[in-house]
This record gives structure tokens, C-alpha cells and sequence, in this order.
């Protein structure tokens, strides 16, 4: 009977960990708070930590930065490339930005600090959908160019399908 509470233990931890893993995450861009500033160098760009990441669809990026001095635009992939400030999609300037990405695709970041962004001050996020996470490595952001790809499945529907089948695993060991 020990050995049945056991295992109904660890099958419920495994659970949870399952079901934690569906769940979006935060992400603090460049991994650090003040990160979004004017690179270094090339090998300190933020695109860089961007490359090292698994971005998907409801996850969101989180900025930390002195608000009165800096902003963050998001752009559409030519303002990004010219460096444009001045028809932004979105403009934030509060120092705790959070932007949940809402669909699969690339997302593209400029600094609203004239200048900053010709030097290096700029991101470019990659969002995967769930469906296509599992399948597909992680796309550079200079080589995506495809449109954007709706999500097929979401996670809650992910994980009413992982109560049913913990479910019945469950009521096999009774």
C-alpha cells in the first residue's frame, strides 16, 4: 500500500511539472535588469541573447530600464532595419515594460532614443507557436522572413488533455 501512495506521489509531481512547463513565461530581456542600453559590442547584443532563447506564442518580455531617459518602440521589420522612430506600433516609456506576445513570428524592438538604435540598441524575437516548438529548432532572427503562423493548439487545451490522461493512468493503479 506504501508503494501505491508512492507512485500516485511522484505521478502527481510528474503531473505538475507537465502542466508548469505549458504555462507562459516572463522573460527579462537581455537576462538582466539594465540591459537594454547600447551594446558593447556585436557579441553583447541583445539579438544574441535573443538567438539563445525559445520564445512562444503568450510568453511575454520584460524590460527593466530608467524610463526618463529611454523608451521602447515596437516597429514593423523595415523601421527596424532604417532605424525609424517615428511611426511606432507601440511606445513604451514606464522602466517595467511587459509585452506578451500574442502571435507567432518575429517582433521587432527599437530603442526611442534618437541615435541608439543605429548603434546596436535593438531586438528582434522570434515566437514559436507550441505546435512548432516541438518540431523546429529555433530560427535566426536574420533568417525568418515567413509569414506568421497561427497557433494551433493553446495550453489550456493542452492541459485538459493531460488531466485526462493522468486520469486515466491514475485509474489504472486502483
Amino acid at each position: 500500500m506504501a508503494s501505491f501512495s508512492r507512485n500516485v506521489f511522484v505521478m502527481a509531481i510528474l503531473f505538475s511539472s507537465l502542466l508548469n512547463f505549458t504555462e507562459a513565461r516572463d522573460h527579462l530581456v537581455g537576462g538582466k535588469t539594465d540591459s537594454w542600453k547600447i551594446p558593447s559590442s556585436e557579441s553583447d547584443s541583445l539579438n544574441r541573447w535573443a538567438e539563445k532563447s525559445r520564445f512562444l506564442v503568450r510568453d511575454s518580455l520584460v524590460w527593466k530600464y530608467d524610463g526618463a531617459k529611454d523608451s521602447v518602440l515596437e516597429v514593423s521589420k523595415r523601421d527596424y532595419v532604417t532605424c525609424n522612430t517615428s511611426s511606432p506600433i507601440a511606445m513604451h516609456n514606464d522602466g517595467n515594460t511587459k509585452i506578451v506576445l500574442e502571435h507567432s513570428g518575429a517582433y521587432y524592438f527599437i530603442s526611442g532614443v534618437k541615435g541608439n538604435c543605429e548603434q546596436g540598441q535593438k531586438l528582434v524575437v522570434v515566437t514559436l507557436s507550441k505546435r512548432r516548438y516541438a518540431n523546429a529548432p529555433v530560427p535566426s532572427p536574420v533568417e525568418f522572413d515567413g509569414p506568421a503562423i497561427a497557433p494551433t493548439s493553446n495550453a489550456v487545451s493542452l492541459k485538459a488533455s493531460l488531466v485526462v490522461a493522468f486520469g486515466v493512468f491514475v485509474g489504472f493503479w486502483l
